[in-house]
């Protein structure tokens, strides 16, 4: 046997090994990886600015975990220990509220009558109410669980910052692809990566605080339900509903129709139509010119798509999947057409 084949051979093994030694972490290590791609603008800003690449890495791995990792640990937190004092009263005093209006509806909320006639016959909140304990006990363990796995992308992404020119030029020697190639993918990877996690950050904190500020004024909790607010406001088409319905309802139930009306309005004019409609497009347009530089035209209805199926497919890390997978097939479309148009 020749000593190349060999060679093959125990690099295929240990090839395969290493693939059943790190399985667990792969997702994980994407994930940091992938953040790692769309921040390496900010730690290049604090590798220059400390002339250190170590404390650079650094400074941008603290400032990852303090804007995106912190406040979602928060909010798992303190929507588990509120989900373990639910008061059955409370719930109890929506459902009866809820029953009377849709019973008795004024005449512009008639034509959700029939729709909502269902949706309550079939809701239990006392059955919400028994089960709140064991809804609080699955979320603890999806936040220890989280918790878990931020911890590892945290530190996955301190190494896939520190460590990622000498792991791309690695990898450019072994693929062999022309410096242009190479060029082209990477730029094409960073900058739509770049652009879709600074806007999801951006428009996240904007509608966030908008959310949060509303509420505080009406005596809650303004950063917890900002933060909250934030976070449903990745979700595509349903967004911040997930969080301004609730309000409302609990408001009327409580007897204040003015204020269940006002963070009703407020969040459809406000944040779903002024902000999401009209400030989010140039939140996004100033990201890719100003901060990114980048000249590339990004289709935000491709981008929009490849975010819901993201999410649809891996969860909550497919919104940063789900671009990725895209941006990086339209690449590869983009080297194929070239190639069939010289040859």
């Amino acid at each position: 046997m020749k000593s190349q084949h060999l060679l093959i051979i125990l690099f295929g093994a240990s090839l395969y090994w290493m693939y059943r030694l790190y399985e667990p972490f792969l997702l994980t290590m994407l994930i940091a990886a992938l953040l790692a791609v769309s921040t390496a603008n900010i730690q290049c800003y604090f590798t220059k600015l400390s002339k250190s690449k170590f404390i650079g890495s650094l400074f941008t791995t603290f400032l990852l975990a303090v804007l995106f990792f912190v406040p979602l640990g928060y909010f798992l937190a303190n929507f588990t220990i509120r989900l373990n004092h639910v008061n059955p009263e409370t719930l109890s005093k929506i459902d009866h509220s809820l029953r009377e209006l849709m019973a008795n509806p004024p005449e512009y909320l008639a034509f959700v009558k029939p729709y909502l006639d269902s949706f309550l016959r079939d809701l239990q909140i006392g059955d919400l109410a028994t089960k709140a304990i064991s809804y609080a006990g699955t979320i603890g363990s999806y936040s220890a669980g989280y918790l878990k796995n931020a911890l590892l992308v945290i530190v996955f992404y301190f190494f896939a910052q520190y460590n990622g020119e000498a792991i791309i030029g690695f990898i450019k020697k072994v693929v062999k692809l022309p410096e242009a190639d190479n060029k082209l993918l990477t730029y094409e990877l960073s900058s739509v990566m770049s652009t879709v996690f600074y806007s999801i950050l951006a428009t996240a904190m904007f509608e966030g605080a908008l959310f949060g500020i509303a509420v505080a004024f009406m005596g809650y909790n303004g950063l917890l339900f900002g933060i909250m607010y934030g976070f449903a406001s990745l979700i595509p088409v349903v967004g911040g509903a997930l969080m301004w319905v609730p309000f409302a309802a609990y408001e009327y139930s409580l007897g204040n129709m003015g204020e269940a009306l006002f963070i009703a309005v407020y969040s459809i004019v406000m944040i779903s139509i002024i902000a999401d409609t009209f400030v989010k497009p140039v939140i996004i347009k100033e990201i890719n010119v100003r901060f990114i530089k980048s000249d590339l035209n990004l289709n935000e209805l491709l981008i929009f798509f490849a975010i819901i199926a993201g999410l649809a497919t891996f969860g909550f890390w497919g919104m940063i999947l789900g671009p990725a997978i895209t941006s990086f097939f339209l690449a590869l479309l983009k080297l194929v057409e070239a190639k069939s148009v010289t040859d």
